[in-house]
This record gives structure tokens, C-alpha cells and sequence, in this order.
């Protein structure tokens, strides 16, 4: 089955919707990618959990080592990591409370979209969250 993204109507509910998002593979340094898109969502109102077992806390929130430490629910899980990594995170997100994997612009894994859509599960490859959002208007 090819990767398909939920339209951008869809996007823009789940966005509208989420208020939790765990940002994995999150660098507690500005000048990447991760670092500003989470500082982005956290300043329109996005509660940022960072899931990075190298760094203490990110954005002034207490990081966690994986997915399977968060405790509470999660909306979004936003993916900085490689493609190859994407089946591990999917088994272990499949382990969490959480309701949307977003792997962001130039990450998507067919193995691992297989893998969550055929439980179900809305997931959202190769977009940037941040340009979904600023979208919103």
C-alpha cells in the first residue's frame, strides 16, 4: 500500500484537536530543525515532550529516554529521526496512549505505515507540522 497522508482538512482537525505532542528524536540545540519546530508548536500552545535519552530537558521540559516513559496521553508523536528507525518507533508508539504518527518532511518508512494503519492508527509521513499548522491561518 502506497504512503497516503490524510487530506488537509483532516490535518488541520487533528492540529486543531491535539494539544500534546512528544517530539522524538528532539536536539536540545537551535540550530536544528527539531529544536525550532517544537519551539514553534510550543509557542502556539502545544504542551512538548521531548523523547531523547541524550539530552536532560529541551525548551525548559524534562526530556524522557523513549515513548514507552511518557505517562500521559499523547496527541501527536512528531518523528526527527532516519527512515530506518520509523518500524521500531511504530512498534513502541503501538505501546503508548497516543493517536497520531507524524514523521516529518523527508521521513516516511512503508514498513511502518503498513504496520499502523492496518491497526488502524492515523498516520502522517513526509510533512512538516509546523507548515501544516501555519496553514491553519
Amino acid at each position: 500500500m502506497t504512503i497516503q497522508n490524510p487530506d488537509r482538512q483532516e490535518i488541520g482537525e487533528i492540529l486543531k484537536k491535539a494539544k500534546t505532542i512528544a517530539v522524538v528524536g528532539l536536539s536540545d540545540q537551535p540550530d536544528r530543525t527539531s529544536y525550532s519546530v517544537a519551539k514553534a508548536m510550543q509557542e502556539a500552545g502545544y504542551d512538548i515532550i521531548p523523547v531523547n535519552p541524550t539530552v536532560d530537558e529541551v525548551l525548559g521540559v524534562k526530556a524522557v529516554p523513549s515513548l514507552k516513559a511518557i505517562q500521559e496521553h499523547v496527541d501527536i508523536v512528531n518523528i526527527f529521526r532516519r527512515p530506518e528507525h520509523l518500524p521500531e518507533l511504530a512498534k513502541e508508539f503501538d505501546e503508548i496512549d497516543a493517536d497520531v504518527f507524524w514523521a516529518q518532511l523527508g521521513i516516511e518508512n512503508q514498513e511502518a505505515y503498513d504496520f499502523l494503519t492496518e491497526k488502524g492508527y492515523t498516520v502522517i509521513m513526509n510533512r512538516c507540522i509546523k507548515v501544516e499548522h501555519a496553514m491553519l491561518g
